[in-house]
């Protein structure tokens, strides 16, 4: 007697993991940020919440918080504790770097270095990348255009293209991406209501690539999406900060409870695969 089929809606949950790295580098206004400690704190609950739905993640981790050192910038013991309890540890770069404003060989490096320092933290290879900051979002292939990081990064900028093109020469083979071609743009603009559209893997250069297709957290929205890709098929992409668990925003314990709770009940129904980049992705 064989199995039942495999759902065709997927579902892939990530953690950017930024802990005072991340915070040190905000590009949010109000001076700087000291949150960096609640990645850690939230994480332990978040582990253990995790484990009591059965829910795999994947946690995207910047490299440095992998070597060994103090918090709220190093804490190597928490990120192999991710990877033993069966969750995938992505690089989230080395150092929370912005992107778009790295020439190329900067960008080679923080791959390489966040590539190896997760690497050897947790025994095991590090195949999937998420962007710090969703960007870059110019990919002129899709339609999608970034005035601003065009004006403030310069010439030497990294679109997502550089990007994908470094990632597959430093040895990735996944990464979520976050552009938005400008029409889709415009069209959100004048209606005034997001377009919620399942996503599916997609390859720009040698990399295999998933594009965000819900804002950060839990809200009605991201249910809205979840919903949809069990009747029609495709993925839902969702996100959230550790650290922001402790806020009052739709990232927070408050919104992640029922979310959780509602994911689980749609994969027990079968509606719902809630896999791993390294697993979803891996199709092309």
């Amino acid at each position: 007697m064989t199995g039942s089929p495999e759902p065709k809606a997927k579902l892939l949950l990530f953690w950017d993991y930024d802990t005072q790295w991340g915070a040190d580098r905000s590009r949010s206004a109000g001076g700087r940020k000291t949150w960096g400690h609640l990645e850690f704190e939230n994480t332990e609950r978040l582990l253990d919440l995790l484990n009591e739905y059965d829910v795999r993640s994947c946690f995207a981790v910047v490299g440095s918080a992998a070597v060994n050192g103090p918090r709220p910038y190093h804490d190597p013991q928490q990120i192999r504790k991710i990877s033993v309890l069966g969750h995938e540890v992505a690089s989230h770069s080395h150092r929370h770097e912005w992107l778009p404003g790295l020439n190329r060989a900067e960008l080679q490096q923080t791959l390489a270095e966040s590539k190896q320092a997760l690497e050897d933290c947790i025994g095991r290879e590090v195949v999937t990348f998420v962007p710090p900051f969703n960007q870059p979002f110019d990919y002129p292939s899709a339609g999608a255009f970034s005035i601003s990081e065009r004006r403030t990064a310069g010439p030497a900028r990294t679109g997502l293209r550089d990007l994908c093109d470094t990632l597959g020469d430093v040895g990735y083979r996944h990464c979520r991406v976050a552009y938005r071609p400008l029409l889709v743009q415009l069209w959100e603009r004048l209606t005034r209501r997001p377009i919620l559209t399942a996503s599916e893997v997609e390859r720009i250069g040698t990399v295999s690539c998933v594009r965000l297709n819900t804002a950060g957290g839990f809200q009605k929205d991201t249910l809205r999406v979840v919903r949809r890709v069990c009747r029609t098929g495709g993925i839902a992409v969702c996100y959230a900060h550790p650290h922001s668990l402790s806020s009052d925003n739709s990232q927070s314990w408050r919104y992640l409870i029922p979310f959780l709770r509602e994911i689980t009940e749609l994969r027990k129904a079968g509606s719902l695969c809630i896999g791993l980049p390294s697993e979803v992705m891996n199709t092309i």
